[in-house]
């Protein structure tokens, strides 16, 4: 049955909620957990011991993928027991990594290798501390070099101006979908953090955000641009009231079906944005996060105000966009290379040879 929108899903989503048959009932996995010293057992308790440490749940869903992935790999070897790895055996499947070749025919990154092994390093060391093993196998193991990759071409002013003009404003939703706009690139704030954002986090008063829990469950407040709170203004006192079919439904931003957003769906949507303003490359959410830095950076802005506003909790990475802004370079290399201003004379020979080859391009008629 097709989903309804706006008012006319009332009775569907109350019907629903009535069902409430609990969600999809997680099946078990097919490692093998009898013995005591089980991989997959002891991969368990690791999990666990994250989620008690604090860590985020996407954190902890990251290890899980990588734990499953590796036992994957040791039990198609009989691998089955924390005992039965060595450091030969980690070095093997670092090779089995290095060899990996996806679906769509390309290798692992060495960022996405370097991730897979820092995850087995930092449980080898925990099973060492529980005495589950003697000795830790992944001690020595030798962690791939780093990769340091600049983020694509940013967009220019020009180009965020048609992206934002492409949402249809006399469209309520289209008012949404231009406020979302202008949070993103005002703000600098990642999907989950917009996704995640409640009514009570917009103090219009002070123009600042609060951002609660963003990456690594870190908190900050953020500043708004008139413009953008200009929109969200409007969204608030136009649009919302509309989409909300439950009035204890906090979340700020909200879909026809009167929920919050999904990450794959704001994705999704900015992407397909892009397309339609014209942008000759791929990209998302994360481009209006670049943009919104590195235009930042080309006015003027410290970045260690950038880093803030970002919420890096390392200067390093937002560093990066130093090197992606190259309108200061190009700046300081006109005003202090010799070779970037002529002399006079080559000046005037260089308009003269211009002013020559326009002349040679003109036709010559018969008289």
């Amino acid at each position: 049955m097709a989903r309804r929108k706006g008012f006319a899903a009332v009775q569907q989503l109350a019907q629903r909620a009535q069902d409430a048959r609990g969600g999809d009932v997680p099946t078990p996995d097919r490692f093998d957990h009898a013995a005591l010293d089980s991989l997959a057992r002891w991969r368990d308790a690791y999990l666990e011991s994250l989620a008690v440490r604090n860590y985020s749940p996407a954190t902890v869903s990251d290890y899980r993928a990588s734990a499953n992935y590796f036992l994957t790999w040791a039990a198609e070897r009989d691998l089955t027991r924390a005992s039965q790895v060595t450091r030969l055996i980690l070095e093997s499947y670092q090779r089995s990594l290095w060899r990996h070749v996806k679906p769509n025919g390309q290798r692992l990154s060495w960022n996405a290798q370097r991730d897979r092994l820092l995850m087995l390093k930092g449980w080898f060391r925990w099973l060492t501390r529980q005495n589950v093993i003697l000795h830790n196998p992944a001690s020595e193991l030798e962690l791939p070099r780093p990769e340091k990759k600049l983020p694509q071409d940013v967009l220019t002013q020009s180009q965020v101006e048609k992206l934002l003009a492409v949402p249809d404003v006399g469209d309520p939703l289209g008012v949404r979908d231009r406020t979302m706009l202008e949070i993103f690139y005002s703000t600098g704030i990642r999907r989950a953090e917009l996704c995640h954002l409640e009514l009570s986090d917009v103090n219009t008063e002070r123009r600042t955000l609060h951002i609660r829990k963003g990456k690594g469950k870190k908190d900050r407040v953020v500043p708004v641009g008139a413009r953008a709170l200009a929109w969200v203004e409007r969204y608030l006192r136009e649009v919302r009231p509309r989409l909300c079919l439950d009035t204890r439904t906090q979340a700020l931003f909200l879909t026809g079906y009167g929920g919050a957003f999904n990450l794959d769906t704001v994705s999704r949507m900015v992407a397909d944005w892009l397309k339609q303003a014209g942008v000759p490359r791929k990209g998302g959410c994360h481009t209006l996060r670049h943009a919104c830095a590195t235009h930042m950076l080309e006015h003027g802005a410290d970045i260690r105000f950038i880093q803030q506003l970002l919420g890096h909790s390392n200067l390093d990475t937002t560093a990066i966009y130093t090197e992606v802004s190259i309108r200061q370079l190009q700046e300081v290399h006109a005003r202090c290379h010799p070779s970037s201003q002529l002399p006079a004379a080559a000046g005037e020979a260089a308009a003269n040879g211009a002013e020559a080859a326009k002349l040679a391009s003109v036709p010559v008629t018969n008289v």
